[in-house]
């Protein structure tokens, strides 16, 4: 049990230390994760429905585990490099292509959920 317990520590140890590198090296993942916790507080200034928030949830952490996957990919392709391939650069548009539809579609999909929070914020102010 202890040996498995060690395993673990040292496996988690390493997704830390690749969540890490993205902070630090990655421009897009900083930007990605703030816009992820300007969302979670808007889940808790708004009080959303459960279900609106798990689904939010599961928006962000599509974006960012895309944009990770990006990065990886990214990086196997740079290894390449020394015999670029002509597919070489389609690999890293198409990457790029499969975060920013990601990011997209999450947009919207906030923009759908807090709309009648907003709404409702609005006109209560204006009532004022």
């Amino acid at each position: 049990m202890n040996e498995e317990l060690r395993r673990f520590k040292k496996s988690l140890r390493h997704a830390l230390d690749g969540i890490k590198y993205a902070i630090v090296h990655e421009k897009n993942f900083r930007i990605e994760l703030l816009f992820a916790f300007l969302v979670l507080g808007l889940v808790f200034v708004f009080k959303v429905k459960n279900w609106e928030a798990v689904i939010l949830l599961l928006m962000i952490m599509w974006v960012l585990i895309s944009e990770l996957t990006n990065t990886v990919l990214e990086r196997v392709v740079d290894i390449l490099k020394p015999r670029i391939h002509p597919y070489a650069r389609l690999i890293k548009d198409l990457m790029a292509a499969v975060v920013l539809i990601s990011a997209v579609v999450s947009v919207i999909v906030g923009i759908i959920i807090f709309y009648p929070y907003f709404k409702e914020l609005i006109v209560t102010i204006s009532l004022y």
